[in-house]
């Protein structure tokens, strides 16, 4: 095994990191609060209950669940969608992928994924947002789908997808279609990855687990490819 920066190279597979580092007093979205990543039990005070030379440490962390790079189910937007709980693995897990080049687009719509083959994948979709991320810059004028793009995603039959940027949504209107659109018809979303340049167009697989957490519709993951 070798390890470089955030891709690990195995004798047959190399996985790449798609995630960003989740840390105290981070904020992913402008008007939520930051997350609270402190000890519970630090390691001085866990030498009460331990013999000399045994210490433990147990973390708290208060934090909103659109933290981090996160999954979105469709009970973050369908009251009676399922929730983190009760979507399966095959949703997530394991997802043969295809990345769609839109670097620096703004509008991305339906001719991006044109004769694209997305049926029963996961779309990745690069737009180098990414390089923004923790900066003022990240929340204003990002890339999103359009409605089009989404329609044309759930009638290719995709299984999820995935952005580099803000939001798959245009945060400038106080609508939200594309979530709509793929949450409505049961397909995952995930925002806030990152890495999507180091992918190739095809021929890996995707994965984006989140706890099961009943009640939730969203939460951070550790995504990344696995490229054979």
């Amino acid at each position: 095994m070798a390890l470089t920066g955030r891709i690990i190279v195995y004798p047959m597979q190399t996985l790449i990191d798609l995630s960003h580092t989740i840390f105290d007093g981070l904020v992913t979205y402008k008007g939520l609060p930051a997350p609270v990543i402190c000890d519970y039990l630090s390691r001085e005070n866990s030498k009460q209950f331990y013999e000399e030379g045994t210490e433990f440490q147990i973390g708290k962390i208060e934090m909103v669940t659109n933290t981090g790079t996160y999954i979105d189910c469709p009970f973050h937007r369908f009251e009676h969608g399922k929730d983190l709980s009760q979507i399966a693995l095959e949703q997530c897990a394991a997802l043969n992928a295809t990345t769609i080049n839109a670097k620096d687009a703004t509008a991305i719509g339906a001719a991006y994924f044109e004769g694209k083959d997305i049926k029963n994948k996961a779309v990745l979709v690069y737009t180098n947002w990414a390089r923004h991320w923790n900066t003022a810059d990240y929340f204003e004028g990002h890339p999103y789908l359009t409605e089009d793009a989404a329609l044309y995603l759930k009638e290719g039959g995709v299984k999820l997808v995935g952005i580099d940027s803000h939001n798959i949504d245009n945060t400038a209107t106080k609508s939200r279609p594309v979530h709509t659109t793929l949450l409505g018809a049961d397909i995952l979303i995930v925002e806030h990855l990152c890495n999507l340049d180091k992918l190739p167009e095809s021929g890996y697989v995707f994965n984006a687990v989140p706890p099961k957490i009943k009640g939730a519709g969203t939460f951070a993951v550790r995504a990344y490819a696995s490229l054979k």
